[in-house]
């Protein structure tokens, strides 16, 4: 399987963040939109079929990561 650099999931995981709280904030369909469209790149991009998983993933693949890390507690 092909694996993401992890810059870009560097950068997907800040773009979800931010769409995430904007979501919350207004809950415009644009931003619902953009926020489906970056969970769904984070899936393929860790190889995973829902967002969740696709977090834990990601966080992992970043460079510090650890077996132990406190990312699988973090909430998204």
């Amino acid at each position: 399987m092909l694996m993401a650099h992890p810059a870009v999931l560097a950068e997907l995981l800040e773009q979800y963040r931010t769409l995430h709280a904007l979501h919350a904030e207004d809950g415009s369909d644009q931003a619902r939109q953009r926020l489906d469209d970056i969970a769904y790149t984070l899936c393929i991009a860790t190889g995973t079929r829902d967002i969740d998983a696709a977090l834990i993933a990601a966080r992992h693949r970043l460079p510090g990561a650890r077996p132990e890390d406190d990312s699988l507690a973090a909430g998204a």
